[in-house]
Order: C-alpha cells, then sequence, then structure tokens
C-alpha cells in the first residue's frame, strides 16, 4: 500500500492533510516550508489543519511559536485561512484550560481558530474551552459516543443562537480496522455531521487481509462495495476516490455494518471457548 505523502496523494487523491507540530521553531519551519512547496506542486486547493500535540507549556509560548512562523514569507499563505482550517491542542493539557487563558484570547485579536483534543476528559470540558475562547473540539469514539452527541448538540445550539461564530467539531476515527470497528466510527461521524475525518492511517494497513478471504469478498463485493474494493493483489481495502470515502451502505446498515456478527467468531475458524 502507498506509504509516503507523495504517493499517498497520487493514489488518493488527497485534498485534507493534518500536519504535526514539534515544538522545536527551526524543526517544524524548515518542514513545513519543505511541505508548502510539495502541497502547492501536487494539491494547490489543498486545505490542512495543525496539531499542537500538547507540545507547548502554555498559551505564550504557543503564540511566540505562530508569530514566528507567520513571519516566514514562505508560510503566510500556508498559515492563512485560505488554507488552514484550525490548530488542534497545542497546549500542554494540565495547562490547557486555565482561567488565564481567557486574557490571552481576548487580547490575540487576529487569533486562528485553537480547539482542544486531550482536554476534552470531561462532560463540561467543551464548555469550559469555549468560554476560555477555544472554537471546539475534536469527537473520537474512545471518547464516548453519548459524549459526542452531546458536544455535537451543545454546539448546533450555539451555532443558532451565534452565527456569526465559528463552532467546531473535528474527528478522528484512530485508525480503526473494519469491518466493524472502522465501519461503527464512520457512522458516528456521519451521525454527529462531520464531514472530514482525520484517518490515522488505516490506508497503510493491508486492507482486510488478516481476514478469511470469504469475510473480505463478502465486504467488498456485496455488503460494502461503496467503501470497499478488492485490491489487485486480493484482499479487500478502503475505497479512497478523490479524497472521499463513501458511506451510503455504513448508512443504511444496522449500527454501521451489513456484517453479522457470526462470521466474526474466531474469523469463522474456530468455536467461542467455554
Amino acid at each position: 500500500m502507498p506509504q509516503a505523502l507523495t504517493d499517498c496523494i497520487d493514489t488518493y487523491k488527497l485534498r485534507f492533510f493534518k500536519i504535526k507540530l514539534c515544538g522545536d521553531l527551526d524543526i517544524d519551519r524548515d518542514r513545513l516550508v519543505d511541505l508548502v512547496d510539495l502541497l502547492e506542486r501536487k494539491v494547490p486547493r489543498y486545505r490542512h489543519t495543525l496539531d499542537g500535540n500538547e507540545q507547548f507549556r502554555d498559551m505564550a509560548a504557543f503564540r511566540s511559536h505562530w508569530d514566528a512562523l507567520a513571519a516566514h514569507p514562505e508560510l503566510r499563505s500556508f498559515l492563512s485561512r485560505e488554507h488552514l482550517i484550525f490548530v488542534e491542542q497545542p497546549i500542554q493539557r494540565d495547562a490547557a484550560l486555565l482561567p488565564e487563558l481567557r486574557d490571552v484570547f481576548r487580547s490575540w485579536n487576529d487569533a486562528l481558530p485553537i480547539i482542544i483534543d486531550e482536554s476534552d476528559a470531561e462532560l463540561h470540558s467543551l464548555r469550559q474551552a469555549l468560554e476560555l475562547g477555544y472554537a471546539g473540539s475534536s469527537h473520537k469514539n474512545c471518547k464516548g459516543v453519548i459524549k459526542g452527541i452531546i458536544n455535537a448538540c451543545y454546539l448546533a445550539y450555539l451555532r443558532k443562537e451565534n452565527p456569526e461564530t465559528e463552532f467546531i467539531l473535528s474527528g478522528e476515527d484512530l485508525a480503526n480496522v473494519g469491518p466493524v470497528a472502522l465501519l461503527q466510527d464512520l457512522a458516528v461521524m456521519a451521525s454527529l455531521g462531520i464531514s472530514d475525518v482525520e484517518r490515522n492511517g488505516h490506508h497503510y494497513f493491508k486492507g482486510l487481509s488478516a481476514f478469511p478471504e470469504k469475510i473480505q469478498h463478502s465486504v467488498a463485493e456485496k455488503l460494502h462495495p461503496d467503501l470497499y474494493q478488492l485490491h489487485p493483489d486480493g484482499y479487500a481495502a478502503v475505497r479512497i476516490s478523490g479524497g472521499d470515502l463513501s458511506l451510503q451502505s455504513v448508512e443504511d446498515a444496522p449500527f454501521g455494518t451489513g456484517l453479522d456478527p457470526a462470521d466474526l467468531r474466531f474469523l469463522g475458524e474456530a468455536k467461542w471457548p467455554e
């Protein structure tokens, strides 16, 4: 399967990208300049997010880092809203929701949208973050499906009450593998209205090759032919076309997957233990 970024762009026609920061200014600046050159050549109308990944001790440290990057002439367009969607969790979780961040956000007049991720640990975390000045949060099924529904409903209410304000709920699938977990994860994302989902490298894996051929062919040819296809080497793999996934069969299936759970008992090759 394609692994290099250029190969993935060529194979899947990717248009959206998540780019991580390490917190070292020299490394981040040089790496981003290289990525700008690549993306402008391969995907001129690209969009991206930046993941701070808790690399900064506080917002002042992140803002200093951001200002230095934004001052670089080759990064100005890259960091503009034409390309950048939001920045995710730049601040370490033990400092990301401190009350003093409210003043930092208020004084940052042209601040880009920043969301929390690792700090979204409690039912009240999103509300707390929004009150400080963040723009939203991310959804992962590991945080809880019901929690994601609560967050989505709360943001929908806020958008109605404040139509001029941007509120963000992003999505991340944690590299789940089909033929059940990935599909159920995508079903939740669709239900929450999240149209662009960060895919943590699932397309690097060799599809469903670990499963019996019967299951692979059933998924790719009968149950979810819009989401899966048979790779030229014979195994079932996610069908990515123009950077998009089709979820029609996922939305139509009970709990996201058309597969009978009985078919998955030890891959259909053994009985359940007593």
